[in-house]
């Protein structure tokens, strides 16, 4: 039993982690419902490593990591799962009447006191990280069960009935919950479901990268599937054409919109939902990424009452978190501001939404023609894909109107070049574009298991071409909580294309997109690759990532 008492947030600032003035604001940020611990990680002003190893030292509690821990399964029934999830706490062994258990937060009394009262035995106490307990709880207490209950379901009824897909206490119900419970844990983006010849792989896309989540027998698959489409409200009996759903789901308390879609496939339908998590869709334009420099630039072109503003890059490189990021700034009573999306992300309140429909007719020029008579101020067109979207968003905006949209371009400057080959008119062209942001997601650096390394030759001369001076370079090492990759979360690199005066001229004249591109050199433009590398001499991320996003031009 622990009866050293101290406070957390004592133990920090005596460790010089954190000041009284961050505890203090810490502590006013808090709700009554939150720990201490998961707020100042939530501010960044400790990484849960460095909670750890101060608990450790302080108190003289062991870490444990249940990544590799050999957690004996019989002690779940002895720590209830409300327990442990309410309290954030596995139990890992019995030993005698002594009962091991791992937890975020060891001056929990309150969680230690109820342990050994509901369950008898004296309780040792170990630390893990809070990602970790969350896995662990989720995988002994929940995912296990689910899949040996479907099972025997399985083996008690060969055929699928619509109840078992459809009742509340089905098997496969609990299965499909627990894998998106723990997507939205892993901060998925995608849950794809991949009918193979011998068996379905369940791999979820974290931070931009697909990885397998479990593999399950072939004869699952038809319930599987059945359940997501009942979900998305799809017809389950269509399996020969694709089918797009969507549905509003909460998960542990975090409100979630699932976009769902099939695809027909050799060996059954493939299945990817889109998770879109609501708490995180209105986005701060400063919390992007954006450097200083860029931030400035970006705030001055959207404060432009008149033009286009356009965002490029593929597909899931953030462009619509950066237009809504913008539209949220933008966004009062004094503008009307309206949108036309395929499909429709996130809605925000005082925004005019329209979902494109092309069965209906409803396409992007239709739409956008229609927003014209609505009075608008501020436009937002979800994409410009053909000639004549084009031409009507380069008209909206000699009309007066703001008009922001996304294209898909290799980089700003092509950009020019791509809305000529769509037959819009130079001196239409020059009149309307103020801006062109180009942008990519690179992976950030795990806080906790980042190290410091050597520069590599090539490295070296990547950024001796830029003109940078680098001493040191971080990556990360892998631990439980980025699982072993090295990486967690993303971050954006930008490269902004600001059109002045002479770049108008330039368009006008018809200049090709390598006059353009040598006269935005000579101003000192920063290009993608320079920002990237910006961040990885600030060790937010590798160069490694910015090479796989960004051309050394």
């Amino acid at each position: 039993m622990l009866t050293n008492r101290k406070r957390l947030g004592d133990i920090l600032v005596e460790s010089q982690l954190i000041t009284e003035d961050e505890l203090r604001e810490a502590l006013q940020e808090k709700t009554s419902k939150q720990k201490l611990g998961d707020v100042l990680l939530q501010q960044g002003y400790i990484t849960e490593q460095q909670l750890i190893e101060v608990l450790e030292y302080q108190l003289g509690i062991p870490h444990v990591s249940l990544y590799r821990y050999p957690v004996d399964t019989k002690v779940t029934t002895i720590v209830s799962k409300e327990l442990a999830s309410r309290s954030v706490l596995m139990p890992m062994k019995l030993e005698g009447d002594k009962l091991l258990i791992a937890m975020a937060d060891p001056m929990d009394y309150f969680a230690i006191d109820d342990i050994r009262l509901s369950t008898g035995f004296e309780v040792d106490v170990v630390i893990a990280t809070k990602d970790d307990i969350v896995k662990a709880i989720h995988k002994y207490y929940e995912l296990e069960d689910a899949v040996e209950e479907l099972y025997e379901e399985l083996s008690a009824h060969e055929e699928v009935e619509a109840d078992t897909v459809s009742g509340t206490d089905s098997p496969i119900i609990k299965l499909v919950n627990q894998f998106l419970v723990r997507a939205v844990q892993e901060r998925a983006s995608d849950i794809h479901i991949d009918p193979q010849e011998k068996n379905v792989v369940i791999r979820y896309r974290i931070d931009g990268v697909l990885s397998t989540e479990r593999r399950l027998p072939k004869h699952m698959q038809n319930m599987l599937l059945a359940r997501v489409k009942i979900m998305g409200n799809l017809d389950i009996t269509e399996t020969r054409i694709p089918q797009d759903g969507r549905m509003k789901v909460t998960i542990d308390f975090h409100p979630v919109d699932l976009r769902i879609s099939t695809l027909p496939t050799v060996y059954g339908e493939k299945i990817v939902l889109r998770l879109l998590d609501l708490n995180n869709s209105l986005n701060q334009l400063d919390k992007l990424g954006f450097t200083q420099k860029h931030y400035g630039q970006m705030v001055r072109l959207i404060e432009q009452p008149t033009g286009i503003i356009l965002i490029t890059g593929p597909t899931g490189s953030g462009k619509s978190s950066t237009l809504y990021a913008a539209l949220n700034r933008l966004n009062s009573e004094e503008v009307n501001i309206i949108t036309v999306e395929d499909p429709v992300e996130y809605q925000l309140e005082g925004i005019n939404q329209i979902q494109v429909n092309p069965k209906i007719g409803m396409t992007f020029a239709s739409g956008l023609r229609s927003i014209l008579r609505q009075d608008p101020d501020i436009i937002m067109v979800g994409e410009i894909r053909d000639a004549e979207t084009a031409e009507i968003a380069v008209r909206a905006s000699l009309t007066g109107h703001l008009v922001l949209s996304t294209i898909h371009t290799n980089d700003s400057i092509s950009t020019i070049s791509r809305l000529k080959d769509m037959d819009i008119e130079p001196f239409l062209l020059a009149a309307s574009l103020s801006g062109i942001v180009s942008q990519r997601l690179v992976r950030k650096i795990c806080r906790d298991c980042k190290k410091e390394r050597e520069l590599t030759v090539r490295e070296r001369a990547v950024f001796s071409r830029r003109g940078m001076e680098i001493e040191k370079v971080y990556h990360g090492e892998g631990c439980p909580t980025c699982n072993m990759t090295g990486y967690r979360g993303r971050i954006a690199c930008h490269e902004i294309f600001v059109v002045n005066d002479e770049i108008k001229q330039m368009i006008m004249n018809d200049k090709s997109s390598h006059d353009i591109f040598q006269y935005a050199i000579n101003q000192g433009m920063m290009f993608l690759i320079d920002d990237g590398l910006a961040k990885v001499k600030q060790g937010l991320t590798t160069t490694e990532e910015v090479l796989r996003v960004a051309a050394d031009k």
